[in-house]
Parts: structure tokens; C-alpha cells; sequence
């Protein structure tokens, strides 16, 4: 595998902090497990599920999200048992649930992903800064059945190796853009699954019209998803009247003490 090329020079020197600081998570993990163990291990994985049929559907799906903290609102949750809430949000009918696996900023982990797949039969995304193949096999090992890539973090070929490697392994790729320019990469390398996040990279501010902004690039055979900002059915139904069929929400169902129904109040809107 060639090594990971270093971020871009504008990106910002948060995503260049999260980024160094999974690399070298990464290298200590890679001198314990070998990529032919991971490889190896792939044989009593189960296949992937694709998501994507229900996410095609007419009304909104949610990628509910087990997400302890983050850089911009530090401790969101104490979930000491990420199984149990995935549970809760497969009974609200999440078309797909979130699991962060980045340990320096989020207090997450590979081990949170395992948890989780042994608790539910719903897809699963691994929520983390992939820069390398070796991160993808991890995923898919761990019974990830997707996958994210954030535009900002691949510069040059390294988005469209990743998305087709991701591809090999049967994963499905949410690929997560935040202005113009990454939304016509992602639309160039076939991303079939595209996340607008509304999150700005820079300052951590969120601005809501990044969406609606963005949607119009965006051809009407691939699936949007809006990331970042959605507090409640409410949100969901902007967007959702903007083109979006998905939505990612983590700190809204986190910090709800209901998070079965907070999931079901967002499913199934459709265009007012």
C-alpha cells in the first residue's frame, strides 16, 4: 500500500491536527495487527448491507450516531454502553447508524464499531478520517458496512484509490464534501452516497445554507446526505425540502433522553 499523502495546504489546521493524530494511532495499531490479518480476518466477516435502497426511498432516512464528544462542543454524552444505544436507535427505525471509531478527539473506537455490529442488524458507518486502505480493511473487518471519505482530507488520486478500494470491499462510501470544489470531486469520482456537511472546517461554525447551496451540483441519480446542525424534525424537514434523503445526526440523539423516539420523529418526511 503507498503511504498516505499529507492534507492539503488550505485545509485547516484542525482537520491537519485530527489527521497527523490518527496517522500515529494508526502506525501503532499497524505494529500489532499486520494488513494480512486484516485480510485474514475478512473470511468470518459477514457481508456487507447496502443501505442504499432504503436510503433511495421517497422519505428521510437517519443515520443515528454514537458520538461521545467532538472538537467544536467537547463532552456531548457518557455512553459507556454504545451497544445499548445503537439498539435504541434501530428500534426508531435509523436507516443506518454512525459509529465515530477516532480516539484523540471524538473517544472513540474500533472496539465502540464491534459493540455495536454484534448488537444490531442495521448498516453501519465507520465515522473517522480514513486517509488509508489499510483504515478501510480495519472497517470492514470490524463489520462496518460503510464507509467515510472526507473530500478535504484526500487531496490528489487519493479520494478516487480510496473510494474504489472502499468499493472492492464491498462498502459502500459516504463521501463528505463542504464547499463547490470537493462537491465536483466527489461527483467525479461516482460517489453514489454524498454528505454535505455543514460544518465549517476552519472555524467549527455550522451554516445551515451550505446545503441548499451545494444540493444543485450535485446529478438527481446520487443520494444526498445533510451532516452537521440538525437538532430536531424540524431541521430534518429543511433539508429534506432542499433535496437531501438522508440525514446524519449525532449530537441532537445523543443528548436526547429518548433517543428511540427522537429517531422516528425524523424518519419517514417527506417534501412539504
Amino acid at each position: 500500500m503507498s503511504a498516505p499523502q499529507a492534507p492539503q495546504a488550505e485545509t485547516s489546521t484542525v482537520l491537519e491536527g485530527i489527521v497527523a493524530g490518527v496517522l500515529e494511532d494508526l502506525a501503532a495499531r499497524q505494529a500489532v495487527t499486520t494488513e494480512l490479518d486484516l485480510r485474514a480476518a475478512l473470511d468470518d466477516v459477514a457481508a456487507p448491507l447496502d443501505p442504499m435502497p432504503g436510503f433511495r426511498a421517497a422519505a428521510s432516512s437517519v443515520i443515528a450516531e454514537v458520538k461521545r464528544k467532538s472538537p467544536s462542543k467537547g463532552e456531548l454524552a457518557d455512553i459507556p454502553d454504545p451497544a445499548a444505544l445503537a439498539a435504541q436507535y434501530a428500534a426508531g427505525g435509523a436507516g443506518a447508524i454512525s459509529v465515530l471509531t477516532e480516539r484523540r478527539r471524538f473517544n472513540g473506537s474500533l472496539e465502540d464499531l464491534r459493540a455495536v455490529r454484534s448488537a444490531v442488524d442495521v448498516p453501519l458507518l465507520r465515522k473517522d478520517f480514513i486517509v488509508t486502505e489499510y483504515q478501510l480493511l480495519e472497517a470492514r473487518a470490524a463489520g462496518a458496512d460503510l464507509a467515510l471519505l472526507i473530500v478535504a482530507s484526500l487531496p490528489g488520486d487519493q479520494l478516487a484509490r480510496l473510494h474504489d478500494f472502499a468499493r472492492e470491499l464491498g462498502l459502500t462510501v459516504l463521501v463528505e464534501v463542504h464547499d463547490e470544489e470537493e462537491t465536483e470531486r466527489a461527483v467525479e469520482v461516482g460517489a453514489e452516497l454524498i454528505g454535505v456537511n455543514a460544518r465549517n472546517l476552519k472555524t467549527l461554525e455550522v451554516h445551515p445554507d451550505t446545503f441548499g447551496r451545494l444540493a444543485p451540483l450535485v446529478p438527481a441519480d446520487r443520494v444526498l446526505v445533510a451532516e452537521s446542525g440538525i437538532g430536531g424534525p424540524a431541521d430534518v424537514q429543511r433539508y429534506v425540502d432542499e433535496g437531501a434523503r438522508v440525514v446524519l445526526v449525532g449530537e441532537a440523539l445523543v443528548k436526547d433522553g429518548a433517543p428511540r423516539d427522537a429517531v422516528a420523529a425524523m424518519t419517514g418526511l417527506v417534501k412539504g
